[in-house]
């Protein structure tokens, strides 16, 4: 049985399998990306696929600081349409 890691969520601090969360990506470029592969190059973040930690992460700022960049709305837009599909 092939062991599957755990990552936090930036936002709520809930350790989950990998799988279960969105990584963010900031490349070499300072681009801020969703990775759906999960193996992107760059800076990460790992966030709930769920509205609540989305509309937590939009006052909070977590992935900002965790990133180290500004990040762009049309992000957030990807996200939420990736939550609710």
């Amino acid at each position: 049985m092939k062991k599957i890691p755990q990552r936090s969520c930036v936002v709520c601090r809930t350790k989950k399998d990998k799988n279960e969360l969105i990584r963010i990506v900031k490349n070499q470029t300072n681009e801020i990306i969703i990775d759906e592969s999960g193996k992107k190059q760059g800076k990460g973040a790992y966030i709930c696929d769920s509205i609540e930690c989305l509309e937590k992460e939009l006052k909070s700022k977590a992935l900002k600081r965790a990133l180290e960049a500004d990040i762009p709305n049309e992000i957030y837009e990807k996200l939420r349409e990736r939550i609710e599909k």
